[in-house]
């Protein structure tokens, strides 16, 4: 679960990105974080992931309090989490299968567990039979494919996808979206950063709306730039 209670944000330039956000997104839940440039939403993110803290208010991540969590315990708390990224962020002279098993290597799982858990994630992302691919030799929807199983390959509570559609053309967008749902319904609670509002419409899911540091409107099965939202 993830909340934020009354959070304020004021960078050291002088700008206000968040002005008072409250937001709750509960276990098991898909969400749409919305809004235009420069609205708080990348705020919001780097507050949840701990790379920034708040100026003024409470935030509460998978168990773990923000407001004064300690420096050894950041890494824990981030490995709740998985993060989706628009640039894919892959290791290209690794194949996936290296790919993965580095994420993993990286909080200390045992080679048992890279046998057991990677080609299940490979398979869930549809990519069975590229584990021993490069990047470079793939498309770009496969490569997201690629980032969403190194998302998922350490088993988070919770994945965080930023923009994760961005690079893709809207047949891959599409499926790429359907894969963040399908993954949703196995229990992943997932918070989707995005600003296409052909996609969110086509999802009737949760939606959050922010502008200028505010959360605007928050409903679920709402339209982003629409009707109702």
């Amino acid at each position: 679960m993830v909340r934020l209670i009354d959070v304020y944000k004021e960078y050291d330039n002088g700008t206000k990105a968040l002005k008072g956000v409250n937001m709750r997104i509960d276990d098991g839940e898909f969400v749409f974080l919305v809004g235009p440039s420069g609205s708080g939403k990348s705020t919001v993110i780097k507050l949840i992931t701990g790379e920034i803290a708040a100026t003024e208010g409470r935030l509460m991540v998978n168990g773990y309090s923000l407001s004064n969590i300690s420096v050894r315990q950041i890494p824990y708390m981030r490995r709740t989490l998985g993060i989706i990224f628009q640039d894919f962020r892959l290791i290209e002279k690794k194949t996936v299968y290296e790919n993965l098993s580095f994420a993993m290597r990286a909080i200390g799982a045992s080679a048992r567990e890279l046998r057991r858990r990677i080609p299940y994630v490979l398979e869930l992302v549809g990519l069975e039979q590229k584990a021993d691919h490069y990047p470079g030799q793939l498309s770009g929807g496969e490569q997201q494919r690629v980032a969403i199983a190194r998302a998922l390959v350490n088993n988070p509570s919770m994945i965080i996808a930023d923009e994760p559609t961005g690079n893709l053309d809207p047949q891959r967008s599409l499926e790429i979206m359907t894969l963040l749902e399908r993954i949703n319904e196995l229990g992943t609670t997932m918070l989707v950063v995005t600003h296409e509002r052909a996609l969110v419409n086509r999802f009737a899911k949760r939606v959050v709306a922010i502008e200028n540091g505010r959360i605007i409107s928050d409903e679920t099965g709402g339209y982003y730039n629409g009707e109702k939202i």
